[in-house]
């Protein structure tokens, strides 16, 4: 009698397959059968923790029958009956049965009564079918199917190998060869197939089997002395051993095909996640120098000298030649980095990167101009102060001198005016002495202005703060208190002068007649001794003096003459170079910006032509470098003003940094447009269509689109937001299309607009760059992998379980990514659960941005 339809479902087997016919004709079979179809049930068992001893016996209650159909399927059945009675067996069978029955099969004459009371040969029947029906129906290879199709695919496995020839599921397989052929096949490394030996099937049979169950998770479901005692083996035992190599193969292949996505999953997050540590190490260093710099930039604490603050001037070139380049690199490589971790990351269909609180490129560029806000400042501050210190030097000086001449000057005046010459002196003499002191008082009269001067000079030193202005001050007090002495001094001679005259008149006009007598002699020596005092007067050394400081003063004039001309020469060499190279980086900033935005040929084209600009630009630097060594040579000449130049050092120093920037910028703009025109598969026309768009909103030719410049960007393109809903509605020339719109009061949807700018501008710097825009216009096109397909990877190789094994992991995935996922995945909480297990579902949608990972 017949156990199954020989017109199933895809007509699967063939009419002569009767199954009690088989079995009739060698009996040897039922007992390989048995085995096999244990084996194959228990395989699948396992999953569901359990398994069976006794084929005809252990399904007789239809609870594991039903047990083995849930878990081949992965659908639930009906709910059993849990009942010990006859009845409930039935109800369960029936169950199966009818499952079975629901997928297409056929039966015939297997009822539910025959396996409640353990016919063997129905039991076997019914397995055979499911055996059929779910392990070998669905098995395509070349447009065919089922048996044909599976001994069709062990053909094309087993060609290449010497003494395999696979023409039917008993004889073929006796030697054994071709199972190891299947083995070596797929796995080399398991099998040595060259030692094997035809004319050993045992040796052959139970090295298949052996590696099969050892490695391959393929229960032994023959015996090779079974196979190789009996003339044809069982054609349905075979075929059951034979598809489950098929299944576990083939699963390996979906195993490998899901761990390679995987491994293209995690590679891509490894790779966005390096470049978002690079990130955030790049700006945290960058910001610390920052941080450390400023304070240094803000210190206005004053130098006592002239030396002292050409070393803060020189300190502070350093700074600008050698300090700071290199962080305007790191700034300007830190922001490629930024936009090319954003193109990966849209690219790849993950969410945009937000950098650690305080390390937006935001944040950065506001921490750099601050620190160029503080440069600035610095620089006008340390100019400043080497022009007060040079005015203190020369004021410093010029008391020096004025005092010390001052100090040689009274040098003895006071002893002199405290002499007591006068009490011994005559009445000629005192006269003389007279003549004398009013000469001195004339000098003394003449000297007020110097020590005005000195006292008007320590003045203005204290008030620009001199360093030494105790000193001076102390020098000033005691010139002042000499001054005031001298001229008390002075007066109280001049009264003992006059005093002791009148004295001597009156003893005079008592010796008159003695005068008279000895007149002669007297008028004598009376003109000898006024002659005598006259050539005591020290007019004549003073003129020697002044003759002497001419010829000096002559040669500091000369001196600065030739100073100034030299200055003049540094002001005109400085400028002449200036007036070239400001203007020569205004130009090429001007043709880096109409290259970018111009579409002449490809983007490789512009790359090309942008990367020959920036070899042109670095060939440059020389020429920096000699002006800033003019630079030098000006400010070490205290040269604060040029009329040659309206460019600064700094004006040429802030252009090359913004033309380097720039250059290397663009270069990275175009790449990432590269990267988006590949991945997205964007045509050079639509390429050139989003470009003529964005450009002819760009007003002010920044590179970038403001909010409503973008709006009427996307309205110009054909999107409709105005109901909150984004859908292309077509193309019109952008003037046109946009004036229609105004014309017809149309207003887009805040929140849909609002949502669109969450997209092209996620660091809501309020501008949309071309490159946002290119990955907005074309986001749906990518071919990109989802959570739900890394999701379905992993099932795969979890084996179909809700959760995934430390060990499965490091078995199927390279050692780095396996560890990667193990570090990241949280354990598996859910009833099904095993020690060890973890939860890939949440890990998978974490990958993509729809959790914390």
């Amino acid at each position: 009698m017949d156990h199954y339809d020989p017109q199933q479902t895809n007509d699967y087997m063939q009419p002569e397959e009767d199954w009690d016919r088989d079995l009739l004709l060698d009996p040897a079979w039922e007992k390989q059968q048995r085995k096999t179809f244990t084996a194959w049930c228990n395989s699948h068992l396992r999953k569901a923790g359990t398994q069976i001893e006794n084929i005809e016996e252990d399904f007789r209650d239809g609870l594991k029958l039903m047990l083995l159909l849930e878990v081949i399927s992965g659908e639930r059945l009906a709910k059993p009956e849990r009942g010990k009675m006859r009845v409930h067996k039935i109800s369960n069978v029936n169950k199966a049965l009818d499952f079975i029955a629901s997928k297409g099969v056929k039966l015939v004459s297997i009822g539910a009564e025959e396996i409640v009371d353990g016919n063997v040969k129905m039991t076997l029947g019914m397995i055979w079918t499911i055996i059929l029906r779910f392990a070998i129906q669905d098995i395509s290879v070349e447009e065919t199917s089922a048996k044909e199709g599976l001994l069709l695919w062990c053909q094309r496995k087993t060609a290449p190998y010497k003494n395999v020839n696979i023409q039917n599921f008993h004889i073929s397989w006796k030697d054994g060869l071709g199972f190891c052929a299947l083995i070596h096949r797929h796995r080399p490394e398991l099998i040595d197939y060259g030692k094997l030996r035809k004319d050993d099937p045992l040796t052959n049979l139970n090295t298949a089997f052996d590696v099969a169950e050892k490695y391959l998770d393929i229960p032994k479901m023959l015996d090779a002395e079974d196979i190789v005692g009996t003339a044809r083996p069982d054609e349905k035992a075979i075929m059951t051993y034979v598809s489950s190599f098929y299944h576990a193969f083939s699963g390996a292949q979906k195993a490998e095909t899901a761990a390679n996505r995987i491994c293209k999953v995690l590679a891509v997050n490894q790779e966005n996640e390096q470049l978002m540590e690079d990130y955030e190490k790049l700006a945290s260093d960058l910001l610390e120098w920052i941080r450390r710099t400023i304070p240094w930039l803000e210190n206005r604490a004053p130098e006592n000298t002239m030396q002292a603050m050409q070393q803060k001037l020189e300190d502070f070139r350093d700074y600008r030649r050698l300090h700071k380049p290199p962080k305007v690199q790191e700034k300007c490589q830190l922001e490629i980095n930024f936009n090319t971790l954003q193109t990966k990351l849209r690219l790849s269909n993950r969410p945009a990167f937000m950098p650690s609180e305080g390390k937006m490129v935001s944040d950065i560029n506001n921490a750099w101009g601050g620190l160029e806000q503080a440069e600035k400042g610095y620089e006008e501050w340390l100019l400043n102060e080497i022009r007060r210190l040079e005015r203190l030097d020369h004021l410093a000086e010029k008391f020096r001198q004025k005092a010390s001449i001052h100090e040689s000057w009274t040098d003895g005046k006071e002893a002199m005016l405290q002499q007591k010459d006068y009490e011994t002196a005559t009445l000629s003499e005192i006269k003389a002495l007279l003549k004398k002191h009013e000469a001195f008082e004339s000098d003394l009269a003449a000297h007020q202005d110097r020590v005005e001067q000195i006292a008007a000079i320590a003045q203005e030193l204290n008030e620009l703060d001199y360093y030494d202005s105790p000193s001076v001050n102390a020098r000033c007090q005691k010139i002042c208190d000499q001054w005031d002495n001298l001229g008390a001094l002075t007066q109280k001679r001049r009264e003992a002068l006059e005093r002791t005259e009148k004295l001597l008149e009156t003893i005079d006009q008592l010796y008159l007649e003695y005068a008279k007598r000895a007149a002669p002699f007297n008028n004598w020596m009376e003109g000898a001794m006024e002659d005598l005092q006259d050539t005591f007067i020290v007019h004549t050394i003073e003129e020697i003096q002044v003759r002497q400081l001419v010829p000096r003063r002559d040669q500091a004039l000369m001196e600065e003459h030739a100073r100034q001309q030299q200055n003049e020469r540094l002001r005109k060499q400085f400028g002449a170079q200036a007036n070239v190279i400001g203007p020569w980086i205004q130009t090429k900033m001007e043709e880096i910006g109409r290259i970018s935005i111009e579409m002449h040929g490809t983007l490789e084209d512009q790359l090309n032509h942008l990367r020959q600009y920036e070899k042109s630009i670095v060939n440059y630097k020389p020429k920096i470098d000699q002006l800033e060594g003019d630079h030098q040579q000006i400010q070490e000449a205290l040269i604060f003003d040029n009329k040659h130049t309206n460019y600064t050092m700094e004006h040429i120093r802030v252009g090359w940094e913004q033309l380097l920037t720039t250059i290397a910028r663009t270069i990275n703009e175009v790449e990432n447009q590269i990267l988006t025109r590949d991945a997205k598969g964007i045509s050079q026309e639509q390429m050139n269509e989003f470009r003529a768009s964005f450009n002819h909103f760009d007003r002010d030719h920044s590179g970038t689109l403001g909010p409503e410049e973008f709006k009427a960007c996307l309205i110009s393109l054909g999107y409709d937001i105005g109901n909150d809903a984004q859908k292309k509605t077509g193309m019109m020339d952008c003037e046109d299309f946009r004036a229609c719109l105004i014309s017809m009061g149309y207003n887009m949807g805040e929140a849909e607009f609002a949502r669109i700018m969450s997209i092209v501008d996620p660091n809501r710097l309020g501008v949309v760059t071309f490159q946002a825009f290119i990955d907005f216009m074309s986001r749906e096109t990518a071919d990109t992998d989802t959570a739900d397909q890394v999701m379905a990877s992993f099932k795969i190789l979890a084996g179909d379980k809700n959760y995934i094994t430390v060990d499965e992991l490091r078995r199927e995935l390279p050692p780095d990514q396996a560890e990667y996922c193990i570090a990241r995945m949280a354990p598996y909480n859910g009833r099904d659960a095993v020690p060890g297990a973890l939860d890939y579902m949440s890990f998978s949608t974490a990958l993509y941005g729809e959790s914390d990972l």
